[in-house]
């Protein structure tokens, strides 16, 4: 089953989600409206909080996982992504914080603490690594991760636009 609970926490699912059948998510998770999961992602909010926000997707085989709570850091490091994001096929997300209308490139792997602000790409097979704070209105590529250069404006509209087709293909999928 998709959904699990973990403990006294189960998953929270907004209006609008599509979460595919080999999905998994599991625990405090909790999911936006028009949000999208896909093949076989799992979102294990077993130890800490996963917050995933509106109109956001999170691709084929992506993880997203957190650090847990204990007495030298007692929030531990929870995962929140903000709306309108696109995470790729095969990402990794461990214990950090994305803005609103970023993307998220295929197989990037983003650490404990990395803090990614609202409008950033981040390039295929990019490695942020722990703590790192990036900026808002760049592109991010390698490993690890280094500033390449700003966005274009066709860029930071292209962001939004990727989450939006995403709601539509994910609404293609619910009409059956």
């Amino acid at each position: 089953m998709p959904l699990s609970s973990y403990l006294n926490t189960s998953p929270v699912a907004g209006d609008g989600l599509y979460l595919h059948p080999s999905a998994q998510v599991i625990g405090d998770v909790t999911l936006g409206r028009d949000c999208s999961v896909w093949c076989n992602t799992v979102l294990r909010g077993d130890v800490n909080r996963i917050v995933i926000g509106d109109c956001s997707n999170i691709q084929d085989f992506a993880m997203g996982h957190v650090a847990h709570k204990n007495p030298a850091r007692p929030d531990g490091s929870p995962l929140i992504i903000g709306d309108y994001v696109t995470i790729g096929h095969s990402a990794l997300l461990h214990g950090c914080t994305i803005g609103n209308e970023c993307l998220i490139g295929m197989g990037t792997i983003l650490m404990d603490d990395v803090v990614v602000p609202d409008r950033v790409m981040i390039g295929a097979g990019s490695l942020v690594p722990p703590g790192k704070v990036l900026e808002s209105g760049f592109l991010y590529v390698g490993r690890p991760a280094v500033k390449v250069r700003a966005l274009t404006p066709e860029e930071i509209a292209y962001l939004k636009y990727s989450a939006e087709h995403y709601v539509r293909v994910k609404n293609n999928y619910l009409a059956g």
